[in-house]
């Protein structure tokens, strides 16, 4: 049998879908107006999630509940929300902390002579003369070291001779061709020798000294500022004396 009400005539099921109807839409204008206070057009956080979460099931429709699933669901997106932003605090203070050793470490080094991947030396006193490497890739029979000097004239040539891969040393006296002390100056050292038939030019690390370190506000590594011969990367530095 239908029950109907005294002025529509509907019947209980009518009834129950006009009201599954309206508190429906309770519940989207509850939402609607939850997120536009909590949010103000900004990233959702955890706690704005959590609160719209509770009007949710405030104006959720009594006679058709939010099934259980889905709400562990949410349950599930609102504790990864939280694991994502406990991640990104500890990583922000690692962060920190790193910025803080480079600091350190960056301080350690002015003043410090270091050998590092440059093609370029400032000589001070040529008397004292240079010692540098070279890096082979692999075994030559022959290979030259070609000094210039800031006009880019060539003024000393030294044979680095048969070495195996690795590492090569040369040593320049600070003497021209002619035997005569060198004034002081920026002086270039390139390197070359037949690889597999073919001539290549080779990576050179020079001595140089380190005026002041710069610090890089991206979270990059260091850079040296040389003296005479300006910035190089943290990584270009091979060896770092006293």
């Amino acid at each position: 049998m239908s029950v109907t009400d005294s002025t529509g005539g509907l019947s209980m099921t009518d009834l129950l879908a006009n009201s599954s109807v309206k508190t429906s839409g309770t519940a989207a204008n509850g939402l609607s107006a939850a997120t536009s206070s909590v949010t103000g057009g900004k990233a959702l956080g955890k706690d704005a999630f959590m609160k719209l979460l509770v009007t949710q099931l405030k104006n959720q429709d009594p006679l058709s509940p939010q099934d259980n699933s889905a709400f562990v669901a949410q349950l599930a997106q609102f504790s990864s929300l939280e694991g994502i932003t406990s991640l990104n605090t500890t990583v922000s203070s690692m962060a920190s902390n790193f910025s803080s050793s480079q600091a350190l470490q960056a301080s350690s080094l002015v003043g410090r002579s270091v050998i590092a991947q440059t093609s370029t030396a400032q000589i001070t006193d040529p008397s004292k003369g240079l010692t540098g490497t070279v890096n082979l890739t692999s075994s030559i029979s022959d290979g030259t070291v070609k000094i210039s000097d800031s006009s880019g004239n060539v003024i000393r040539t030294l044979n680095l001779g048969t070495q195996p891969a690795g590492s090569a040393s040369f040593s320049w006296d600070g003497k021209d061709s002619s035997g005569a002390l060198v004034p002081a100056g920026t002086y270039t050292f390139k390197a070359n020798a037949p690889v597999n038939g073919t001539a290549t030019d080779l990576a050179t690390y020079l001595p140089a000294t380190v005026n002041s370190v710069t610090l890089s506000q991206t979270g990059g590594e260091l850079t040296l500022n040389l003296a005479g011969l300006g910035p190089i990367a943290l990584s270009k530095v091979q060896t770092i004396g006293l």
